[in-house]
């Protein structure tokens, strides 16, 4: 046994459960959890005295988990909904970035008398919107669908050319012409899509037929495809954040094995990522210096929220038809979240000279801005009359609804010579609190009505009740083995031996 093993894991225990708590806090208040996991960081450094000043570590471990946080969102992206809003989306992540830069540096410059180097830093660390603030809040509320998926698209899509532009302000070194640098990141960008897409379309057709023997290791499988994804953009010096993306909508929108358990896993996965992230980040910030950085973060944010955020959607999105009440929104939308404050810890691991203070500046802004943003979503929808209240939030299937509703859900293969072949539905004779919702004939799934007849290779999609699950299982046994008159032949469905 080793102590302090031991208790690493009692902590990480602990901030686990207590985070997974602080989801259903922070939903009731409208506010991303985000914020309750900084503060975990923040009260584990500052008063159980636990230290950690790592920014590389930070980096590095702050890129996996976005990697994961991107998939879960391209996973999870709706291919009919996307595509009407790819380009806006598209437009708000690059063109709509170099304006918020634009405005944020010159501010910086101006009014607080930084270096246009640094000036120009802020504003690309600040210009990404996060995926997950915008996905854990959005999918809460009832608005218009094409800004919901315009919001998630530009937070999918916009890091990618955020974290190229970040990394070449951070770079000490001489840098080329701007024409060419502009080349460069063009090439990642587009470079990242195409090996997203290829790997996307690949592992598609490979899952579709592989026959792994478990069912768990589908998910491990579209996980891991994902990551190829990025790596294989990294290893190609295109962009990674992008591939991941790309290849994650791909295979999200596909009919997989297992799909729901495939968007399950990656649902888990993002929310682990999300509260180890963040827990981090708050444990590298250093409390003492967030103060004196409050007048500076305030100012630049009021910059970013109300000049350089809405400037940058006026100009992406009026040449897109897009209405001023609908263009307000995505103003007040665009959240920040972690990705801005893990791009702050590139330049510190670069070891630039006041890269501390900036992100100082960059975790004060995050957690004020979000906090009021976040907090008044649904006030601001509802005057703006953005809301589509017809609109149901999004449901996915999962196993927690039938445990609720005292439910299982039963598949039934008609193999040949069975019993079943050539039975009516209603020959079946299932208990009250069974039935068969859904048969699959030929690769065509449709819903049956009582006289639909049984063939031999059909599917069955059976809902029944747990009190009546072990009789409807045994009239279905019974007339397997000896057709609809298996009640006369004496045959009562039960297991041999019984």
């Amino acid at each position: 046994m080793i102590p302090h093993l031991d208790v690493a894991l009692l902590i990480g225990a602990a901030v686990l459960l207590v985070a997974v708590a602080a989801v259903r806090w922070s939903t009731r208040l409208g506010v991303p959890s985000l914020l309750v996991y900084l503060a975990l960081g923040v009260l584990l450094g500052s008063v159980f005295g636990l230290r950690f000043d790592d920014a590389e570590v930070t980096r590095m471990l702050g890129t996996c988990a976005l990697v994961l946080i991107i998939a879960e969102g391209g996973l999870t992206a709706r291919w009919t909904m996307l595509r009407p809003v790819l380009g806006l989306a598209s437009a708000l992540a690059t063109v709509g970035v170099v304006v918020s830069v634009a405005v944020v540096a010159v501010s910086c410059h101006f009014l607080l008398g930084w270096d246009w180097r640094t000036s120009a830093l802020i504003g690309a660390v600040l210009s990404s919107t996060d995926a997950a603030a915008v996905f854990s809040t959005l999918r809460r509320l009832r608005l218009r669908p094409r800004l919901v998926a315009t919001l998630e698209a530009e937070s999918g899509i916009n890091d990618a050319p955020v974290v190229l532009l970040v990394i070449l302000l951070s770079t000490t070194g001489a840098v080329g012409p701007w024409w060419l640098e502009a080349l460069v990141i063009s090439y990642e960008l587009l470079a990242g899509a195409v090996i997203g897409l290829l790997v996307g379309l690949v592992g598609r057709e490979l899952l579709r037929r592989a026959a792994l023997p478990a069912a768990g290791l589908y998910p491990l499988a579209a996980i891991g495809l994902t990551v190829l994804a990025y790596a294989g953009g990294a290893v190609a010096h295109a962009s990674g954040f992008l591939a991941v993306y790309a290849a994650g909508v791909v295979l999200g929108n596909a009919r997989l094995p297992h799909r729901q358990a495939i968007l399950g896993f990656a649902d888990g996965l993002a929310w682990l990522s999300q509260i180890g992230l963040f827990v981090l980040l708050g444990l590298l910030v250093s409390p003492p210096g967030l103060i004196e950085m409050l007048v500076p973060a305030v100012l630049v944010g009021v910059v970013l929220t109300f000049a350089a955020r809405p400037l940058s959607v006026l100009v992406c999105a009026t040449p897109f038809g897009v209405g001023w009440r609908e263009q307000a929104f995505l103003s007040w939308a665009g959240l920040r979240g972690a990705v801005p404050i893990v791009l702050a810890t590139i330049p510190m691991a670069q070891r630039m000279p006041g890269a501390e203070t900036l992100f100082n500046i960059v975790f004060v802004l995050v957690v004020l801005f979000t906090l009021v943003q976040a907090g008044t979503l649904p006030e601001v929808a509802r005057r703006l009359r953005v809301t589509a209240p017809a609109e149901a939030t999004e449901l996915r299937v999962e196993t927690a609804p039938l445990e609720r509703m005292h439910a299982d859900l039963l598949q039934l293969e008609v193999p040949d010579g069975s019993g079943l072949a050539g039975v009516h539905l209603d020959e079946l004779r299932l208990p009250v609190g069974a039935s068969v919702t859904l048969v699959l004939r030929g690769g065509v799934g449709f819903v049956p009505d009582r006289d639909t007849r049984l063939r031999m290779g059909d599917s069955l999609l059976i809902v029944t009740t747990e009190a009546v699950r072990d009789e409807a299982e045994r009239r279905l046994r019974a007339v397997s083995r000896r057709g609809r008159l298996a009640h006369w032949f004496g045959e009562d469905g039960r297991e041999h031996g019984d």
